[in-house]
């Protein structure tokens, strides 16, 4: 059988990957996978139920530790790699996978959905697979004949399989009269991170924890966000206004369950228009053709200033209807996993 191997770099590619790795394995291929200590990836995984190998951590901001990870993760790899021999590797933008596998010739496989993502030509995957939204956009893979299209946005792979689970309202203490908002403070540690993100989250914070009957659930990046938060701002948690999951949740039932959301990150807002939620982007670095095709079908709102804050962020109750799952269901799944068949035929089957 042939073997797979999917890196989890960040925590949107856990419940990214689940269906991707079943659907892999019912067509008979070995699928190994690593994951890397950060932003909650490994509790994540073990939450959804994916065996992995815990490889590497994340070096910060700082742009020097950030190569100098990159490189030292990509060795702590090569171990793994030379025991399980994989035949392609496959992943929604591991560098340290790319780097690693360029540099032993082993056919990479990137999944991407944002086009403004700094890629050297080193870390530049063989084989690419976007959203058709992107098609005209400028892409990392040089190669037209490997780029290859999907219909609809990589949430709607996992979010059509969704089952809501109220358990989650005691597990946070949740009283089902207050509005329930969910905050994703902006990613500080990127490389496309605009301060001008920051100001839009404290001021949607104060205007939270200012206006009563409504409870925060916010979903700091890592341990070091947190106490940064928490240093910074002691007023949000106050009378428990704001709460903080001292464990990871399946962040899709978290949505649901929310009345809107907020969010300085690419994948909530976009699993939120999957569900059919009320969300509203603070993200300020360039903006993504996903997201502004979101805002264009009105299933996405781009924040752009602290007066929109204020006046464009609707905190009221929402009606929680059937979930929309836009397309057919599994069939962006479907698309994925077919594309990943035609790779592996044109790359691997003179090997075998």
């Amino acid at each position: 059988m042939m073997k797979l191997w999917i890196d989890l770099d960040n925590t949107p590619h856990v419940p990214f990957f689940k269906p991707i790795i079943r659907e892999l394995e019912k067509r008979g291929y070995t699928v190994v996978t690593t994951a890397r200590d950060a932003f909650q990836v490994c509790e994540l995984a073990t939450l959804y139920g994916l065996p992995y190998k815990k490889i590497g951590k994340h070096y910060g901001k700082n742009p020097l530790f950030k190569v100098l990870g990159l490189c030292w993760r990509s060795l702590q790899l090569l171990p793994f790699i030379i025991r399980e021999k994989p035949a392609l590797g496959l992943s929604h933008g591991s560098r340290s996978q790319i780097l690693l596998c360029n540099l032993l010739r082993i056919p990479t496989v990137m999944i991407m959905d944002y086009e403004h993502a700094q890629t050297p030509l080193l870390l530049q995957p063989r084989w690419e697979i976007i959203p058709e939204a992107l098609a005209n956009e400028s892409v990392q893979c040089k190669t037209k004949e490997r780029i290859l299209c999907y219909e609809g946005i990589k949430e709607d792979v996992y979010a059509p399989e969704f089952k809501p689970d109220p358990s989650i309202m005691a597990q946070l203490n949740l009283n089902g009269d207050n509005i329930v908002v969910t905050v994703r403070p902006p990613a500080n540690e990127a490389h496309y991170h605009n301060p001008e993100s920051d100001e839009l989250f404290v001021a949607i914070m104060n205007r939270v924890c200012s206006t009563p009957r409504i409870t925060a659930i916010l979903l700091p990046r890592n341990k070091l966000q947190e106490a940064q938060i928490r240093k910074d701002w002691p007023q949000w948690f106050e009378g428990s206004k704001v709460v903080i999951p001292q464990q990871a949740v399946n962040g899709l039932n978290l949505l649901w369950h929310s009345d809107l959301v907020v969010s300085g990150g690419g994948t909530m807002n976009r699993e939120a228009a999957a569900l059919g939620v009320p969300v509203y982007s603070i993200f300020r670095g360039k903006s993504g053709v996903v997201d502004r095709q979101l805002q264009q079908e009105g299933r996405l709102v781009l924040i752009e200033n602290i007066d929109e804050v204020n006046n464009k962020i609707l905190l009221q109750h929402r009606r929680k209807r059937d979930i929309p799952t836009g397309l057919k269901r599994g069939k962006t799944l479907n698309s994925l996993i077919e594309h990943i068949d035609t790779i592996i035929t044109k790359e691997c089957s003179p090997k075998i």
